[in-house]
């Protein structure tokens, strides 16, 4: 995922006072070394931008890999264990590169770069990143453009994700909020969309309360389902004007509906998503799977720990996981709490209830987990 800028800034590393290690020792002991590397970056009117408001972004490069940056001027001086400070180096490098282009770069981007750091980079107390090192390469999806933004993975499980999203007829992305689940794929249809690979957008989901009961909603058939459709609404304004977006609804290349409409259909040569998907019934999930027709491509986003089924209703994604997993050209791509991009605090709230509800809880119990988190059928 890490390239290169355009005008390579200069820079140069010295190690610390520390005796050499054995030859066949030299990877391993280099990594825990104390080392010093500078980098200087050309231009200078780019590194407000690479460094945040008040430095913020080296600080979250400090946090993260256990390192000190000073800097002074155009340059930096990164100090610390030699895999780290090559890591950070790397992650700034690439930054800058993307400010070169004409991108602009946020927090958020500067901890993608730690996510895709590898293990000898991190120190002993991080948590591991969302997928194994072996399969997560820095060099991972381009991003995905889309009429008002690029939409990068900023996480190594959202790297598969993205991949299996644009490789496989069928993915099932599950896990907690705030992992891009919904909003990965419906970038990847807009892509599709705007690329040509598809005719239209079909997004649903089931209308069913999050454990309250609205009662009966005011106005035409739209009026009452639009509120439990907002979210995906929302995804597609962040990636297309609104001018847009009215335009394709009208024209139907973009139709979103509850999943208790698309029963009968056929949808060819159309990206599907369903969302929400451990609010469907068994038999609805088998209904919307079999809707898939000529040419499409379907994703399924879920969270088991939300389901608002009512009591005795038989659930049809930890079903659609067993049933499914021998078939060739679906993927399964469960995330984490350590996959969460929004605020901070979501994933300590996450990690917090998955503790509390793992406490008591028989090793047999829970739905089975999906037979493979590497995008590959």
């Amino acid at each position: 995922m890490m390239r290169a800028p355009s005008a390579s800034p200069v820079a140069s590393s010295a190690a610390s006072s520390a005796a050499p290690a054995p030859a066949q020792d030299s990877q391993n002991q280099d990594s825990q070394n104390t080392v010093s590397v500078q980098l200087e970056l050309a231009s200078n009117h780019l590194l407000p931008a690479l460094f945040g408001a008040g430095a913020a972004h080296l600080r979250v490069l400090e946090e993260g890999l256990e390192i000190r940056i000073a800097q002074r001027g155009n340059r930096l001086q990164l100090r610390g264990r030699a895999a780290a400070c090559a890591a950070a180096r790397r992650i700034l490098l690439h930054l800058y590169g993307r400010l070169q282009e004409g991108e602009t770069i946020s927090a958020a981007d500067v901890k993608a770069g730690l996510q895709f750091a590898g293990a000898d980079a991190r120190p002993a107390s991080a948590p591991t990143a969302g997928a194994p090192a072996e399969d997560a390469p820095t060099a991972g999806a381009p991003a995905l453009k889309v009429a008002r933004r690029e939409i990068r993975p900023l996480t190594p499980r959202q790297r598969l994700y993205l991949d299996a999203l644009q490789t496989k007829t069928m993915v099932f992305g599950l896990g907690p909020a705030g992992t891009g689940k919904t909003f990965l794929a419906v970038a990847a249809a807009v892509h599709a969309l705007l690329a040509g690979r598809a005719e239209r957008i079909i997004l649903c989901r089931p209308a069913l309360e999050a454990g309250e009961r609205l009662g009966f909603l005011p106005g035409d058939m739209r009026d009452k389902i639009d509120p439990y459709l907002r979210p995906l609404y929302d995804a597609l304004y962040d990636m297309l004007p609104p001018a847009q977006v009215a335009r394709r609804l009208a024209a139907g290349q973009i139709e979103i509906a509850p999943l208790a409409f698309m029963r009968g259909r056929t949808l060819s040569h159309a990206f599907i998503i369903l969302d929400e998907a451990q609010n469907v019934t068994a038999s609805q999930m088998k209904m919307c799977l079999t809707r898939l027709g000529e040419g499409s491509r379907m994703a399924v986003a879920g969270d088991a720990s939300q389901m608002d089924l009512p009591p005795g209703a038989r659930a049809g994604l930890p079903e659609s996981l067993e049933i499914l997993r021998a078939i060739p050209d679906i993927a399964f791509v469960r995330f984490d709490e350590r996959d969460i991009v929004r605020h901070d605090l979501v994933a300590k709230i996450v990690r917090a209830y998955n503790v509390w509800t793992q406490k008591d809880k028989p090793d047999s119990s829970g739905p089975p987990e999906p037979p493979n988190t590497d995008g590959n059928a």
